[in-house]
């Protein structure tokens, strides 16, 4: 029950709410507005967060963020606070109706979480989910928004849950919702989003850089008043009504550069940018305006010519209008500078909510064709759930690129895009028939990669049809989507022959196909569900000859001979590296409770986890388990694409994970080195490896060109403390620039193949 202090406390912060909300004015909103939060308090008053706190703070918290931060309404306030009524209470769906009419139970509808929903192959609730709240923007676009609300206020909260709920809301948070909130033009809320994700992902990260932002404040202050003196100094003499300001960048955007450039925060000069914001005179248009500020800033400092980005000619596809350029500043510092109006800033800060406000009757906004998309993408989608997020955020949270028609009507396409993927883009019936293009009245192939600015033609022939190989070089959705379709019996067909072939099989050997055999199967053939998995074998793929001795194979000898792999030669010999009885069986090994911390240890005997080939962690990485068994765990990178995948998707197969290292086992890393082509620049590498630390290497390659040379070094290591120190060490060798640890591909090539890649 909710105590008679606390009812003060809520009652008093929803006045507050109520009161901030400058779309909630007539005497009738307000009315409906009390009302849902009665209903809200009745409804939730024994219910209690995981933080101890009442439960109607979330609904509050919701509709605070709703209405000031990203602008909404008073349907969008009574929606928050019943969002969770429906399902979490005894109210119905038709009880909200009655009460407060069909277009509030619609949103609350498409708020309501959707449980116990299998796509059957798929097992994610997440990417279902997913993919049903998108159905919403059919209807009503502030589902999502006041969903991007209910998420940013979970994340702020997310300290009072346990380590595993963490790190699925967390990965979930990153790998979906930011990008959204980002799409939809949300940009603090994204931002926000990004920085609590990483968080809660990597708190020593996260906190080092804070620490680092918070510590060199005072200088980046001075630096930023002395940069923009000038700049104020001009502006005065206009008559322009302006405020000028310099903030740094957000924590995840400055990891982002650090991982990307492989430097320290201290080499990351980009961390703060300028905005100017302006009021539009009435004697000259907004673009004009615009372009004359950036003439002034640029008489004063001089710009960087390739970073000067015109969002105002051509707006983002969520409806952002800027300049933003970068231009020297005092003592050689490049410094980037946003210049918009006051309109452009409340749709950068408020994205959809504000677009609708500035929108203009007639013209159809790049905005609403992004959710024409959406709608398109999900109506012809026929893929399980999580083959359609991978399209989702292909197509919809790419970057763009911008190409015209013969006409010269601009097209906006993913980036990656070919000659075929625009064919379909004008048209499927022109895709269907493509058998070439003219880019820049130059013929190519449909395979040819676009670029922007590209005008191109597509040529065609009435008895050119659809082939299988197109599938291995589009990128749209509604490319595929159309080339899938036409593909869609024979696979039918197939999938239908390779079930009967299994069965018939599994009846041969005398056994029964249940859900343990199938993850072995999926395990050995590389699939993820029974479609894949019969489509391989029905189309010849996958051999069955062999499948008796799949199932009964023990899989702990496979992860003994990787771990057997990763030691050095000094180790190989030790007593305990002997594989252990055939005859004990897998099952015997105790479940893992996922809400317990999982320890890893080295005792080679020990056979219910393995490391993942993807991004082969060592010990002192920040790892994650993913349970592909009641008692197997794959341990991966956190910051692993396939894991935050995972993380995002399967969230109730994630378990935390310690690593317990006693520097007993090594395992192979890469770095990758840049630096001047000194002489004797390798051999001094090399003995500091070999000589000095003692080092084993596998595999070392140098190639140098232009007086830099570039060298990629497998070695063996112990754990990522080691790896730092040595990684210290070599940045003191002279001529050295950068070192860096690097990833090892999953499907390793020769590493010279790589090297040409760097």
């Amino acid at each position: 029950m909710i105590t008679a202090e606390e009812k003060i406390a809520l009652d008093q912060t929803f006045e507050e709410i109520l009161t901030n909300c400058h779309r909630c004015r007539s005497d009738e909103d307000k009315a409906q507005i009390r009302k849902a939060y009665d209903l809200a308090f009745k409804a939730h008053e024994n219910m209690r967060r995981k933080s101890g706190e009442p439960y109607l703070y979330h609904p509050l918290a919701v509709a605070k963020i709703a209405t000031e931060e990203i602008g909404l309404g008073a349907t969008s306030f009574i929606c928050a606070l019943l969002h969770d009524v429906v399902e979490d209470t005894d109210y119905t769906l038709e009880d909200i109706r009655q009460l407060f009419g069909d277009k509030v139970a619609k949103i609350i509808d498409g708020l309501t979480k959707i449980s116990n929903v299998f796509d059957q192959g798929t097992n994610s609730i997440q990417a279902e989910n997913f993919k049903k709240m998108l159905l919403t923007l059919s209807d009503d676009v502030r589902v999502i928004l006041i969903k991007l609300a209910d998420r940013l206020h979970n994340m702020r909260t997310l300290d009072s849950m346990p380590e595993y709920k963490k790190m699925k809301i967390a990965a979930e948070t990153l790998y979906l919702y930011a990008p959204l909130a980002h799409r939809l033009g949300l940009y603090a809320i994204k931002t926000e989003l990004e920085d609590l994700s990483l968080k809660h992902q990597h708190p020593g990260v996260y906190n080092e850089i804070l620490r680092k932002i918070q510590a060199s404040e005072e200088e980046r202050q001075a630096y930023i008043n002395e940069f923009c003196e000038p700049i104020i100094e001009r502006l005065n003499t206009t008559g322009i009504n302006y405020t000028i300001s310099g903030r740094p960048k957000s924590v995840y955007s400055i990891h982002t550069k650090m991982e990307k450039k492989g430097v320290p925060f201290e080499e990351v000069y980009d961390i703060f940018a300028v905005r100017i914001v302006f009021e539009p005179q009435e004697t000259m248009n907004e673009k004009t305006q615009c372009w004359a500020i950036y003439s002034m800033v640029t008489d004063i400092y001089k710009p960087k010519p390739d970073r000067l980005r015109d969002w105002i000619s051509t707006p983002k596809a969520n409806g952002y209008e800027a300049l933003h350029t970068t231009v020297m500043g005092p003592k050689g510092r490049w410094v980037e500078v946003q210049i918009r109006s006051k309109r452009m800033d409340e749709i950068a800060e408020k994205g959809y909510a504000a677009h609708w406000k500035y929108k203009d009757g007639g013209e159809e906004s790049e905005l609403d064709k992004w959710i024409k998309k959406i709608r398109e993408l999900l109506e012809n989608n026929s893929e399980n759930a999580l083959e359609f997020i991978d399209e989702f955020k292909m197509n919809l949270f790419s970057s763009e690129i911008f190409v015209f028609t013969p006409k010269g009507l601009l097209k906006r396409m993913p980036k990656g895009s070919t000659a075929l993927d625009f064919a379909y883009e004008i048209h499927s019936e022109i895709g269907d028939h493509a058998i070439g293009a003219k880019v820049n009245f130059k013929l190519v192939p449909l395979n040819h990669v676009l670029s922007s600015g590209d005008q191109v033609e597509i040529l065609t022939s009435d008895i050119q049809t659809p082939k299988k190989e197109w599938l291995d070089f589009v990128v749209t959705a509604k490319a595929k989507s159309r080339i899938k379709s036409k593909f869609k019996n024979e696979r039918r067909l197939k999938i239908n022959k390779g079930k009967e072939l299994l069965e018939e099989k599994a009846k041969e050997l005398n056994i029964t196909l249940n859900s343990k055999i199938f993850k072995q199967l999926y395990i050995h053939y590389g699939e993820y569900n029974k479609e894949d998995l019969y489509y391989k074998i029905g189309s010849g793929e996958a051999d069955l000859s062999n499948i008796k001795k799949i199932i009964q194979q023990r899989t702990r000898n496979k992860w003994i001979r990787y771990w057997k792999l990763q030691i050095t030669k000094t180790t190989s010999k030790l007593p305990f590296l002997k594989a252990p009885d055939g005859n004990k069986q897998d099952d015997a090994l105790t479940p893992i409770d996922r809400k317990k911390t999982f320890i890893v240890n080295e005792e080679i005997n020990n056979q219910n986890f393995s490391i993942a080939q993807c991004c082969k962690p060592i010990p002192g990485d920040e790892v994650i388990g993913h349970l592909i068994s009641s008692n197997k765990v794959v341990i991966h990178k956190k910051d692993c694409d396939k894991a935050l995948k995972i993380m995002a998707n399967h969230g109730d197969q994630i378990v935390t994970v310690e690593w317990v290292s006693k520097k007993v086992l090594s395992f192979i890393v890469r770095i990758k080195l840049i630096g001047i082509d000194n002489i004797g620049i390798v051999n001094s590498i090399t003995h500091l490896l070999s000589n000095e630390l003692e080092i084993n290497m596998k595999s070392v390659i140098f190639d140098a060109s232009n007086g830099i040379f570039q060298g990629l070094i497998d070695l063996y290591i112990h754990d990522a403390y080691d790896l730092n120190e040595l990684m210290k060490k070599m940045k003191k060798i002279n001529g050295v620039k950068s070192v860096k640890r690097i990833d090892i591909p999953e499907n390793d090539t020769e590493i010279q193949t790589i090297l040409q890649k760097l």
